[in-house]
């Protein structure tokens, strides 16, 4: 409440410092101008799109008490804030990630947890509800159901087929749900997000994991050796391939860095003295 209040005063300042004495008087190119201007005044894309969100409500009021005959901000957007890059992990921290999971019975599903994220991608409510009846080890393949109730046939990794079956052995039957907790029911998402928590925390690992975090370094490590951004698409069960072409900027990244570190004709790094 107290920034809705602070961005209509902006407005009202605003239309102060041009000559508008009434809100009634706000029409959308006054509007489109207001927004223009506190952009090139530096305001973040969120700060803006708040600041038009505060302009629409009063806007809408206005008109739902018959003082405004149109909607002014109808049509209106305020820019887009720039997408995040996901964080991931080198092909050698998601190894030394796995490798280092305990033996036991825990270990024995802790350590096919992570193989089965890091071999194909799934996410985690795709994970939590997996069965072993979705699994097919002698084919390497598992269907999964992902978003939009679609099912798509995931590709699995030779260790992490050896992890499930070392899971599978443990569990003394592959029926119900493969990743279970100590009632023999599915572990629930949180749970899992605490567990690789915990065991990232009990390694002394330099980065924060999360369960996604698997999926991004399965997504950028598969793009960056196939260049097949199509193929990435459907093993991630993306509907749009805009979301998936985020990896190629990854990609980008790490190959600008081996330009920067090897090419003659790079950036001159620091303390190399010129020929």
């Amino acid at each position: 409440m107290a920034a809705y209040r602070r961005d209509l005063a902006k407005l009202l300042a605003w239309m102060e410092r041009h000559g508008l004495d009434r809100i009634t008087a706000l029409d959308a190119e006054h509007l489109r101008r207001f927004i223009a201007d506190a952009h090139r005044a530096g305001l973040a894309p969120k700060s803006l799109q708040r600041l038009l969100s505060a302009c629409r409500g009063l806007c809408r009021h206005l008109l739902r008490e018959g003082a405004l005959g149109h909607d002014p901000t109808a049509g209106l957007r305020a820019p887009r804030a720039p997408r995040r890059l996901p964080t991931v992990l080198d092909v050698d921290e998601a190894i030394s990630l796995i490798e280092a999971v305990g033996p036991g019975r825990l270990g024995r599903r802790d350590r096919a947890m992570l193989e089965l994220f890091y071999s194909s991608g799934l996410r985690l409510t795709e994970l939590t509800s997996l069965r072993w009846e979705d699994l097919d080890l002698d084919a390497g393949e598992v269907r999964v159901l992902g978003k939009g109730g679609k099912t798509r046939l995931v590709p699995v990794g030779r260790q992490a087929v050896a992890a499930l079956r070392a899971l599978a052995a443990s569990q003394g039957e592959a029926r119900g749900p493969v990743f279970r907790g100590p009632r023999g029911t599915a572990l629930g998402p949180r749970a899992v997000q605490l567990r690789l928590q915990r065991l990232a925390q009990a390694q002394r690992f330099p980065r924060h994991v999360h369960p996604h975090l698997l999926r991004h370094s399965f997504a950028s490590h598969l793009l960056e050796s196939s260049g097949d951004l199509r193929a990435v698409q459907e093993l991630l069960g993306h509907a749009d391939i805009a979301t998936t072409q985020i990896y190629t900027h990854l990609d980008f990244q790490h190959l600008a860095k081996v330009y920067d570190a090897a090419h003659p004709r790079a950036r001159r790094r620091s303390g190399a003295k010129p020929r």
